[in-house]
């Protein structure tokens, strides 16, 4: 894939500012290109961010066919920039894809495409601790048809903005909600591809939660309404007593996070062991309880890792090691954050260095 640039004169660039906040400070440019079914993918460009105009027929308003990804770009200590397993998130586009009955792209041009981006706005990479470059490759359908079938066309674009932590709190405990009647994804739907549809469904309770003090939710399945699944932002894992770190096993509904397997695959080589199972709600809760669950942490790409100090079940709190972060969640965040931005060893090869 050739990408052509139309790149803003570096006098009309933007900079990276010192305060920032989650989202909502957007990078200079874009990376967009369009697939037709009789011609395929074409026309990728990087140009200075823009809006969209859309047919009021697009297929993506009215039946929701749209996808989205999400990574990282970190500053190194010597002022270079690092991805932090883009394979996977690319990967993980084209499983979702698929999933929604849209087109595959080609995984090393979309990788090409995240790279140049990057480099294009390379100055909106922030130095600040524990800020980064948040990566948005995203894909809807635009054909104008009303019919309930897959679009024949579609746009994928990649954004990019500055970010700090997601949470307020940084990396203190947050407190989360556990819905007990309302539901986000069943085994065999599409809870296991990133899909907006998943995140709408979210919308409701995440207001209700939010509304009464806690920072998420914490999803059960659909069926019986007693399995721990994963928060709206991110997996979840608990710490036994025993050091052992255990995360619900992935069953279709519930997203396949890329730091979720990260935390699988560094904390064996820390010293943790770790378990894939299925967690009751009621025995997690006596778990906590007794003492025999003595953290809570969640992860995931916007986080990192997040302590939680309090899950809220049925009118109740149980409140977790004090409302402190715990010593696994620290030592995996610093191991995990060394990497990212290149200050210690990357036994595992997840760095790509771009610059």
């Amino acid at each position: 894939m050739t990408i052509k640039l139309e790149l803003l004169s570096v006098a009309d660039r933007g900079a990276c500012p010192q305060e920032l906040s989650f989202g909502s400070l957007f990078s200079d440019h874009m990376f967009t290109q369009h697939y037709d079914e009789n011609v395929g993918w074409h026309s990728a460009t990087i140009e200075p961010l823009h809006d969209f105009t859309l047919h009021p027929a697009a297929s993506v308003l009215h039946y929701g066919q749209e996808i989205f990804e999400g990574l990282k770009a970190y500053r190194r200590p010597d002022g270079g920039i690092n991805l932090f397993r883009p394979d996977q998130s690319v990967a993980r586009f084209n499983a979702s894809a698929e999933r929604m009955v849209m087109p595959r792209v080609d995984e090393q041009s979309h990788l090409e495409a995240i790279k140049q981006l990057v480099l294009a706005d390379q100055a909106w990479v922030p130095d600040q601790s524990g800020s980064s470059l948040y990566i948005r490759p995203a894909m809807f359908a635009t054909t104008p048809q009303l019919g309930l079938g897959a679009a024949s066309s579609y746009k994928h674009f990649i954004i990019a903005c500055s970010v700090g932590p997601f949470f307020k709190e940084g990396f203190n405990p947050v407190s989360v909600y556990v819905s007990d009647v309302i539901r986000r994804a069943v085994k065999g739907g599409v809870g296991e591809a990133k899909t907006g549809g998943n995140y709408a469904a979210a919308l409701f309770m995440g207001e209700q939660a939010v509304n009464k003090g806690y920072s998420q939710v914490l999803w059960l399945d659909a069926i019986e309404g007693r399995y721990v699944e994963e928060v709206g932002a991110m997996n979840i894992c608990f710490v036994r007593k025993d050091g052992t770190i255990v995360t619900p096993a992935l069953t279709g509904s519930i997203l396949g996070g890329i730091t979720r397997d990260s935390v699988l695959k560094l904390a064996p080589a820390l010293g943790y062991p770790v378990r894939e199972e299925t967690l009751d709600i009621e025995v997690v809760l006596s778990e906590i309880d007794s003492g025999k669950i003595t953290e809570v942490f969640g992860c995931g790409t916007a986080a990192i890792i997040s302590p939680i100090g309090r899950l809220a079940y049925k009118g109740r709190d149980y409140v977790i090691n004090d409302f402190e972060s715990g010593p696994v969640a620290q030592h995996l965040f610093g191991e995990l954050t060394s990497i990212q931005y290149g200050t210690s060893e990357d036994r595992f090869s997840w760095v790509q260095a771009i610059s």
